[in-house]
């Protein structure tokens, strides 16, 4: 790589990267250590095509996706989200901002990665049906019955994220507010 790809790769990054964790933290189920080693290793495959890349930031995402396709047929459906202290418990005046996103972290983590993947996809990132079914490598049916299965799983393992006051917009619209802490 030359000194001026170089700079552009590093000011990408530089610039890129806090949106591209969050979307890697939601592609590993809120696990950060996880989500960084993916990103990473993403970045390491685009800097080696940098000067062939005409659209960095959506090769990126797809190198993204398609490695924690590939961590999904290695490791297989992981059973149980690992973090580093235990949530609290949500307070009686209601859930905060912040416990909601809690909710949802542990609601994403008692998905499948594939079922993640999706939801991410399409509510996170805003992808419509033929996009993620391009990404994913399977047919837009298949994206459907993924979403509609996701959906009806996070009402069964987290009801109460339907019964609180931000049930207005729905849990999807909270994807987009799961955000990275440091």
């Amino acid at each position: 790589m030359d000194a001026d790809s170089e700079n552009d790769f590093r000011e990408f990054v530089d610039h890129r990267s806090p949106a591209l964790l969050r979307t890697a933290m939601l592609l590993s189920g809120g696990d950060r250590h996880a989500a960084e080693d993916l990103l990473q290793s993403a970045l390491m495959k685009v800097a080696g095509r940098w000067h062939r890349v005409e659209d960095p930031e959506a090769y990126v995402r797809q190198v993204l996706y398609r490695q924690q396709i590939g961590i999904w047929r290695v490791r297989g459906r992981r059973r149980e989200l690992t973090v580093a202290s235990p949530p609290e418990g949500r307070s009686a005046d209601g859930a905060g901002a912040a416990e909601l996103r809690v909710l949802m972290r542990q609601a994403l983590g008692r998905l499948t990665q594939r079922q993640r993947t999706v939801l991410a996809l399409r509510y996170f990132e805003d992808l419509p049906e033929g996009e993620v079914a391009r990404l994913l490598g399977c047919s837009v049916g298949t994206v459907r019955s993924t979403t509609h299965r996701s959906l009806a799983k996070l009402r069964r393992v987290a009801p109460e994220l339907f019964t609180t006051e931000a049930d207005h917009s729905g849990p999807c619209h909270e994807l987009s507010s799961v955000e990275v802490q440091r």
